[in-house]
C-alpha cells in the first residue's frame, strides 16, 4: 500500500496519493490496537508510521498543510511507539521541510537537530539526508560557512552509504536526490557569490541521474536550475532548461511545483526584453494554473 502511494506521488505529485492515502491510513491505524508480540507490534507501528509519512508528504505537496501536519505528528508518534530511530529521524526531517516551506525557520532548525539525536543509530544515508536539510537551513539563515561545512559532511556520509542497509522510506535518497537536495543548500551561497558554480553542477547531475520513477524530482531540479541561471547565469541557457521543466511539470499535481514555477517567472522579470525569456515567462505563468 505504501509503495503504491509513494510511486504515485513521485510520478504525478501528491494529489491522487493524498486523497487515497488518508482513507488507507485510517484503515491501517486501526491495526495498532490489535494484540501482538513485542516484535510484531513494533513492526506494525513502524509500517503504519511509514504510511503516515507518505500520506503527510502527499498532503504537503498539494498544499493541505493542516492534514500534512496531523499525519506527520501521527507518524512521529508511531515511530516513537515502535522504537524506530530511523523512522523518527526521517519524519522529523520531513516536518523540518514543511516548517521551512511555511517560513518557520527556527522551528525547522529545532526539528532537524532533534532528528540528529542518536545519529549513531542511523544509516549513513540518513545522516547525509538530515545533514543536507540542516545545511539548507543554515544557508537560509545566512550562516554560509557552516552550511558549506555541513554539505561537506553530508557528502562524506553519502560516500560511505550502504544502500542495502537503508529502510524502505530512504530508497528515494539516491545519488540524484543527494545532488539535487545539496544543490538547494548551496543555492543561497551561489546567489551571494553571483556564480552558479557548484549548485548548478549538482542540479545538472541530479537531472542526468533521476530515473523515470522520479519525474517530479527531475522537474524540480530543472526548474531550480533554470531559475538559478536566469538569476545569476545565462538567461538563454535558462530558457532552454525552463522549457523542458515546464513540459515536465505539466504531468504533475503539486502546489510546490507551481510555486517553483512562480520563482522562475519572477527571475525572468529583469530579462523580459529578450523575446525568448518573455515567452518562457508566459508559458510558466500558464503552467502554474494547471499544476
Amino acid at each position: 500500500m505504501t509503495r503504491t502511494l509513494a510511486a504515485s506521488e513521485n510520478l504525478y505529485g501528491g494529489g491522487m496519493a493524498g486523497e487515497a492515502g488518508l482513507a488507507h491510513l485510517r484503515w491501517a491505524s486501526r491495526l495498532l490496537s490489535s494484540q501482538a508480540g513485542t516484535s510484531v507490534e513494533a513492526g506494525m507501528f513502524e509500517a503504519v508510521g511509514n504510511l503516515a509519512g507518505v500520506v503527510a508528504f502527499s498532503a504537503f505537496d498539494v498544499g493541505n498543510q493542516d492534514a500534512a501536519a496531523r499525519c506527520f505528528r501521527f507518524g512521529l508518534w508511531c515511530a516513537e511507539q515502535g522504537g524506530s530511530w530511523e523512522l523518527r529521524a526521517a519524519t522529523l526531517a520531513d516536518m523540518a521541510r514543511q516548517a521551512i516551506y511555511l517560513g518557520n525557520l527556527d522551528d525547522a532548525l529545532s526539528l532537524i537537530e532533534f532528528a540528529q539525536v542518536r545519529a549513531d543509530r542511523l544509516t549513513a544515508t540518513a545522516r547525509a539526508m538530515i545533514g543536507v536539510v540542516r545545511a539548507r537551513l543554515l544557508a537560509m539563515l545566512g550562516r554560509h560557512d557552516e552550511a558549506r561545512a555541513e554539505v561537506d559532511r553530508a557528502d562524506e556520509h553519502f560516500v560511505g552509504r550502504q544502500a542495502e542497509t537503508d529502510p524502505p522510506w530512504l530508497i528515494y535518497y539516491d545519488e540524484a536526490e543527494h545532488a539535487g537536495s545539496s544543490a538547494r543548500a548551496l543555492t543561497p551561497l551561489a546567489m551571494t557569490d553571483k556564480r552558479p558554480g557548484d549548485a548548478a553542477g549538482r542540479l545538472e547531475t541530479a537531472i542526468r541521474l533521476h530515473s523515470d520513477a522520479y519525474p517530479r524530482s527531475r522537474a524540480f531540479s530543472r526548474t531550480r536550475l533554470a531559475t538559478l541561471n536566469m538569476t545569476i547565469g545565462d538567461p538563454w541557457e535558462a530558457v532552454d532548461i525552463g522549457r523542458q521543466a515546464i513540459a515536465d511539470a505539466s504531468m504533475l499535481h503539486s502546489r510546490r511545483m507551481s510555486e517553483e514555477l512562480s520563482k522562475l517567472v519572477r527571475a525572468c522579470e529583469p530579462h523580459l526584453s529578450i523575446p525568448e525569456v518573455a515567452e518562457l515567462s508566459d508559458f510558466a505563468t500558464s503552467a502554474m494554473t494547471n499544476v
